[in-house]
């Protein structure tokens, strides 16, 4: 039998215990006590449990931490569950009434939910964005955004629209942000980005165009930087790290 793993949320923060290495719970303290618990069999037949409301008092060896924090401490398998988990949650939390119909929601599959009165189903949307590095000879261009948390440098993103491709949402992005064009789009990966239900897919792009002006008021600044004067830039769970890491890496294959 394999193991059960409980993927407890409370107010955005995930339960772990530590035994040694952090991980989330394979069994329930006995003083914890959930609401709104849902079942969910994952492929590798991992039950997990999911709770939105938990009291706080927990037994020694046992904490609350914020999702983000959770991927320095998780393994990322775990972390990737983690973060469906939380997504489902959100879900749950945003359709409990049918939008047809008005009448309850409830679960009618592992990811799905169906109307109790018009049989009406409905499954998480995911609100999907681009990110992109763009090249100008061996500098990229790097901003700040005025809704980053901490001091450091990312890329352009934004999410598309739509009836928009993501080339198209590339280079509008791209444009209202900074005033530049761009051209050779090209794809490098992509990654579930749970906060609260999204999917990130990273470009490079070649500059084509342009002198920098910040014309939507969504960035502090924004400027080229080359492989040796990189200022702060965002921790490794990003995609934005990992394009970031990818440039500089080409550097030195040269």
């Amino acid at each position: 039998m394999k193991r059960c793993r409980y993927y407890i949320f409370n107010n955005g923060r995930l339960l772990l215990h530590r035994d040694g290495a952090a991980d989330v719970v394979s069994e329930l303290p006995a003083s914890l006590e959930c609401s709104g618990l849902h079942l969910y069999e994952e492929e590798d037949a991992c039950l997990c449990y999911m709770g939105g409301s938990c009291q706080e008092v927990l037994p020694e060896g046992y904490g609350w931490v914020d999702l983000r924090e959770s991927f320095h401490l998780l393994p990322e398998a775990i972390y990737r569950q983690a973060g469906k988990a939380s997504e489902l949650l959100y879900f749950d939390s945003q359709h409990r009434y049918c939008g047809v119909c008005g009448a309850p929601m409830e679960w009618g599959s592992a990811i799905s939910k169906r109307c109790t009165a018009c049989g009406q189903e409905i499954w998480p949307k995911l609100n999907t964005a681009i990110i992109v590095l763009i090249h100008r000879g061996e500098e990229a261009l790097l901003v700040k955004a005025k809704n980053f948390k901490r001091d450091f440098y990312g890329l352009v993103a934004g999410f598309v629209e739509t009836g928009e491709s993501l080339e198209e949402c590339i280079a509008r992005e791209v444009y209202e942000e900074t005033g530049l064009r761009v051209a050779n789009i090209r794809y490098y990966g992509s990654q579930p980005w749970p906060y609260p239900m999204g999917l990130m897919i990273g470009f490079h792009a070649d500059y084509a165009g342009g002198d920098i002006a910040l014309r939507d008021g969504e960035l502090h600044d924004a400027a080229f930087f080359g492989r040796d004067n990189i200022p702060a830039i965002p921790g490794k769970m990003s995609m934005a790290r990992m394009l970031i890491d990818d440039w500089l890496q080409d550097g030195e294959r040269g």
